[in-house]
């Protein structure tokens, strides 16, 4: 299976926007909320992600977005899962549901194209 991130070594803000269809004061606000959410700063002062700064904004995103935390709940659910080392299965669930959910958007769009009529279709 693909993973749902692509593979390189640093992101910039724009990159993480689109991969978690987040704005980037969205994603400066959380790092100001969530003490892991902590992405270093290149020479020119451009926040600079990796892999595992994106796995937990998708993790943070979905605490807040579909489980319908708080700020400080998400925060504190972040923190337990922590301390039960719950974390990275927490992750790799998240990253999952995100790989499957894109991947039924491409379906649902590959089956509009093949069923629409044929003066319908524009690329």
């Amino acid at each position: 299976m693909d993973e749902p991130i692509a593979k390189k070594e640093y992101y910039s803000i724009g990159d993480v926007c689109e991969l978690t269809g987040l704005k980037p004061h969205v994603l400066r606000y959380w790092e100001t909320q969530f003490e892991v959410l902590h992405p270093t700063k290149n020479r020119a002062g451009n926040r600079i992600f990796r892999r595992k700064e994106i796995e937990l904004v998708l993790l943070v995103k979905h605490l807040l977005y579909e489980k319908k935390f708080t700020i400080d709940g998400a925060r504190q659910r972040l923190l337990d899962m922590r301390q039960l080392g719950e974390m990275a299965d927490e992750k790799k669930d998240v990253l999952d549901h995100e790989f499957l959910g894109g991947m039924k958007q491409d379906l649902n769009h590959l089956k509009e194209v093949l069923t629409a009529p044929p003066s319908r279709i524009t690329s």
